[in-house]
């Protein structure tokens, strides 16, 4: 009689490749939003080698990853730059083609875009939030 051990599914973040598949992403997807003329403007004067290295911390969290973020909070982080719904969904759909580009799986994007969701009153701006 052979015992087999039961093992823990994989997280998404192992079932796309782990770090080197998160950071491509993170790279081609500021590729994506610096191209992009209505959201370059919020990067003018951010340290993108520190802001690619921070989404890639993110993102690896949101994926099921290593928990290595120690940074500020969402709110804290956007709320001052009055960031309207708009904005934010594009941004989120430069993140859902950039994920799609590079053959991430639905049930992953569902994932993702699930968590965009959840903290969308995080990023934008209150004032800027249908409804308020």
């Amino acid at each position: 009689m052979t015992v087999t051990e039961e093992t823990a599914p994989a997280s998404h973040y192992d079932r796309i490749g782990g770090a080197s598949s998160v950071k491509a992403a993170v790279d081609l997807f500021y590729g994506r939003v610096l191209a992009d003329p209505e959201l370059a403007g919020y990067f003018t004067t951010v340290d993108m080698v520190g802001q690619r290295r921070h989404l890639t911390l993110m993102l690896t969290v949101v994926l099921g990853g290593p928990n290595e973020y120690a940074g500020r909070g969402l709110a804290e982080a956007h709320q001052p730059l009055n960031i309207p719904v708009e904005h934010y969904v594009k941004v989120g759909g430069h993140l859902t083609a950039t994920l799609t580009e590079l053959g991430v799986p639905a049930d992953i994007l569902a994932h993702v875009q699930t968590v965009l969701g959840e903290v969308q009153d995080q990023v934008v701006a209150s004032g800027n939030r249908p409804g308020v």
